[in-house]
C-alpha cells in the first residue's frame, strides 16, 4: 500500500509499504478516505515539531471506512465510517488517573510519535474509533479532530451560556473553538491580522472581529464588556505578546486558556492574577470530547461551512504541502483524498 513518510525535514515521500493486518481481538481494519493537513504535520515537514520523530506517516485528522475488525470488537462493524480519536495512553500515571489522558505521561499520539493516518489502510484499537453517520460528506466528518481541539479548549475555559469569549486567532483551529463557543451560548469576540480571516470568522457566528495590527484591543474589550473585561479568553495566536494580552484584558474571576507550544518567556506580572483571581489553563489536545463532537456531526450542528478550501489527490501530496507553505494566507484546511 502507499504511505506518505516525512523522512526527514523538507523530504516527503510516497512509499510502499505492508498493509497492516489485524492482529489483537479488539483491533479494526480502517481504509483511509480523507486525511486533513494539521500546522502541526506542517511542522514535522518542516522539522520544527518538538514532539515528533523522523521518520514519520503523517495524519490525525482522519476519516475512513471499516474493513475489517476483531472478534472481541463491538461497537464498530464493517462498512461503518469512522474517524480517529489520536491519542493512545497508559491508563495508569497520575494524569490518565485523574481523568486527563491527553497529558499521559507515556503519551503517544497518532501521526505524531508513532506512524497516522495518511496512508491507504491502518489498524487502531476499537477504543480510537469513532462510528460516524454514513450520510455525512468525508469532507464533514474529516474534520471531527480539529473540532474536539476547540472543545477542549472551551471546556478548560469553562465556556457557559452568556460568557464573553475572546478568541485570538482565526486560523483554523481558532474557527473550531468559535463553532464551540457559540454553541455553548458565549458572545465571541475574534482577533487577527488578516480581514479575510476576520470575515470568515464573523461568517461563521463571531459576535466581534478585531484586526489586532490596526485596532487597540484593550480599549475594544473595555468598551465591549463595559469595562468588565473578558470572561474566558482564548489564546489560538500562541506568542508571548498574546499571552501576556489575556491577562490585560480577562475579567475578574475569569480564565485565560493557553494552547501554545512557543518555548519564548513572557513577562507577566503576579498583581493581575492575584487581584483578579485568574485562572491560567493550558489546553492541549483532546479528552473525552470526540462523543460530543460526533453528536454535533450527526445532528449537523458542526459543518465545516467554508473550513475546506483544497482538495488533492493522494498522489499530489508534495504539491499540497508546497501550496500550503506558499499560501498560509489562501488555505484554511487542505484535504487528502484516497479513493
Amino acid at each position: 500500500m502507499k504511505a506518505v513518510q516525512v523522512r526527514k525535514a523538507h523530504e516527503l515521500v510516497i512509499q510502499e509499504v505492508e498493509k497492516p493486518a489485524i492482529k489483537n481481538p479488539t483491533d479494526v481494519l480502517v481504509k483511509v478516505k480523507r486525511v486533513g493537513i494539521c500546522g502541526s504535520d506542517m511542522h514535522i515537514y518542516h522539522g520544527t515539531n518538538p514532539l515528533a520523530t523522523l521518520p514519520r506517516v503523517v495524519g490525525h485528522e482522519v476519516a475512513g471506512e471499516v474493513v475489517e475488525v476483531g472478534p472481541d470488537v463491538t461497537s464498530v462493524q464493517a462498512g461503518d465510517h469512522v474517524v480517529v480519536e489520536p491519542i493512545r495512553y497508559c491508563g495508569s500515571c497520575y494524569a490518565c488517573r485523574k481523568g486527563r489522558p491527553n497529558v499521559c505521561e507515556s503519551l503517544s499520539v497518532f501521526g505524531v510519535h508513532e506512524d497516522g493516518g495518511m496512508r491507504e489502510w491502518f489498524v487502531l484499537p476499537e477504543k480510537q474509533i469513532h462510528v460516524v453517520d454514513a450520510n455525512l460528506p468525508w469532507e464533514e466528518i474529516v474534520l471531527a479532530e480539529p473540532y474536539t481541539i476547540g472543545a477542549q479548549a472551551t471546556w478548560r475555559g469553562q465556556v457557559e451560556k452568556g460568557d464573553t469569549v475572546l478568541i485570538q486567532g482565526a486560523g483554523p483551529i481558532g474557527i473550531c473553538i468559535l463553532k464551540m463557543a457559540k454553541l455553548l451560548g458565549g458572545t465571541v469576540m475574534v482577533t487577527d491580522l488578516s480581514d479575510e480571516r476576520l470575515a470568515f470568522a464573523k461568517e461563521n457566528g463571531a459576535d466581534l472581529t478585531v484586526n489586532a495590527g490596526r485596532e487597540d484591543i484593550q480599549k475594544t474589550v473595555s468598551e465591549w464588556t463595559h469595562e468588565e473585561g473578558v470572561n474566558v479568553v482564548i489564546d489560538a495566536v500562541c506568542i508571548p505578546q498574546t499571552f501576556e494580552l489575556s491577562l490585560d484584558v480577562v475579567s475578574p474571576a475569569g480564565t485565560c486558556v493557553v494552547l501554545g507550544f512557543d518555548e519564548r518567556p513572557a513577562s507577566i506580572s503576579e498583581l493581575p492574577i492575584t487581584k483578579k483571581e485568574v485562572t491560567i489553563v493550558g489546553s492541549r489536545l483532546q479528552t473525552n470530547q470526540f462523543p460530543k463532537v460526533v453528536k454535533l456531526l450527526n445532528e449537523g450542528k458542526l459543518t465545516h461551512n467554508g473550513l475546506v478550501t483544497h482538495k488533492f489527490p493522494l498522489e499530489k501530496v508534495q504539491d499540497a504541502f508546497d501550496f500550503i507553505e506558499k499560501n498560509p494566507d489562501k488555505v484554511r484546511k487542505a484535504l487528502i483524498e484516497f479513493e
